[in-house]
């Protein structure tokens, strides 16, 4: 079985639902993106928190997608950084118990990073990430050995901002033979850091986005996007919301249909689950179509639950559809 492995923000999540957006303008988020927040923040941000329901779960781009290969039966490994706290102990335990591969690393004195995600009625998700020790990760803690035996190795566009870390994760694939894939992340990163990314997009081998984060990355729309992303990596996939997705690799064009769903309770993770379904499908030559299918299917189930928790019945069937489909 073929092994994926992934870098990115080792992140709790900690979910709050709030009925307006007021509570966004007040601290100058944008709907729908991913804000990076100093401590400061971070701590005026839980004090006005403080009388409402927040649920913790696992998160980080990357993670989440590792999870779902992993609870898809594939093999599944994460590079990451925590602190030593209880976030951190949360963190590793829910992890391990999603059958993912810990390649941990820490630090002695900054707390484990938090995505506080607002979520709005309509199922809309928006990040306040204060990262903490995530963000002291750096190229020299990485070794070639993790790397090794690794066939595909997924990089979390929220990470590039690490130039050097990120340049030296990709160099490690390469040397290891490994298909690098990179997943844009939100469409203000690619927008502030866009000429990295356009450094970046020749050296890898799937690109994930949605249609906002191509069109930052391109200036283009759907399938002109998709056309411009598939111009410098092997394979581009470029997901439409309730379009559904599209894929292009060389001459070989795919598409599937969104699955729908009765109600959107939260939108955390859509992208990711759909990049694991995606790849768990890849590792195993399966064709693109069926690929997106499952990846589909993944994120219309993530998308009903609040949060990245789904039941193991869930999982069940969809491990049981992607093993059935090919």
């Amino acid at each position: 079985m073929k092994k994926i492995l992934g870098i990115g923000n080792a992140l709790v999540d900690a979910l709050v639902c709030i009925d307006n957006e007021f509570i966004l303008n007040e601290l100058n988020l944008p709907k729908g993106g991913m804000t990076l927040i100093d401590e400061e923040t971070f701590e005026k941000m839980n004090r006005r928190l403080k009388d409402l329901n927040v649920e913790r779960r696992t998160g980080g781009s990357a993670g989440n997608a590792l999870l779902t290969v992993a609870s898809l039966g594939g093999r599944a490994a994460f590079i990451g950084k925590t602190g030593h706290d209880d976030n951190g102990d949360f963190y590793a335990k829910e992890r391990a118990g999603q059958g993912v591969e810990p390649i941990a690393l820490f630090h002695d004195s900054l707390p484990t990073g938090v995505a506080t995600t607002f979520i709005t009625p309509d199922g809309e998700r928006t990040f306040a990430t204060y990262l903490g020790a995530t963000a002291t990760m750096e190229a020299r803690e990485l070794k070639q050995e993790w790397f090794d035996g690794a066939d595909y190795f997924l990089v979390e566009g929220y990470l590039v901002q690490n130039h050097d870390l990120i340049d030296t994760a990709i160099e490690m694939a390469h040397r290891a033979g490994a298909k690098v894939c990179l997943d844009l992340a939100s469409w203000n990163i690619v927008k502030e850091d866009h000429d990295f990314f356009e450094y970046l997009l020749p050296k890898i081998d799937i690109v994930f986005a949605n249609e906002e984060e191509a069109h930052a990355m391109t200036g283009c729309t759907k399938h002109d996007a998709l056309d411009a992303l598939a111009k410098s990596c092997t394979t581009a996939i470029v997901k439409l919301g309730a379009e559904g997705a599209v894929a292009k690799d060389g001459e070989q064009h795919a598409l599937a249909s969104a699955v729908k769903v009765e109600q959107v309770m939260d939108t955390t993770g859509a992208g990711d689950f759909f990049a694991g379904g995606f790849l768990f499908r890849h590792a195993q030559n399966d064709a693109l179509a069926e690929c997106l299918k499952t990846g589909a299917a993944c994120s219309a189930q993530v998308i009903q639950v609040l949060g990245t928790k789904l039941s193991d019945e869930i999982w069940q069937s969809l491990k049981s559809e992607a093993n059935t489909t090919k």
